[in-house]
């Protein structure tokens, strides 16, 4: 290895905590979560007041628990119940989906955390 070599590897991890603070750092806070059933927006609920919806999806209803600042899913009627071990979601651009019952919530804020989901 050269000394250049050398150098540039150097630089190039002295750059990385730089590079993940910018791009994959934490975002900002959610100010809202969408509800969408069957990819269309049913709703867009303020995170900042605590609430229960129930939702109906194509299996049966879906209970999203908004509380301080933060949403996720309560129960669904899927068996694999992905959607409720997704856990809370409270960062712009976090998302979570019960894919057999057809329905989604994302949480929004001025800057996303992701700029596009690709299943």
């Amino acid at each position: 290895m050269t000394r250049a070599d050398r150098v540039v590897v150097i630089l190039a991890v002295a750059l990385l905590p730089f590079l993940y603070m910018t791009y994959w750092g934490p975002s900002q806070q959610g100010d809202a979560l969408r509800v969408m059933v069957n990819g269309k927006e049913t709703m867009t609920v303020s995170l900042h007041a605590d609430k229960h919806i129930t939702v109906h999806g194509s299996l049966g209803d879906s209970v999203i628990d908004v509380d301080q600042g933060k949403a996720r899913f309560i129960s669904s009627p899927c068996r694999g119940k992905q959607c409720v071990h997704t856990g809370w979601l409270g960062q712009g651009g976090e998302f979570a989906a019960c894919l057999p019952n057809r329905v989604s919530i994302a949480v929004i804020a001025e800057e996303q955390r992701y700029d596009s989901i690709v299943f």
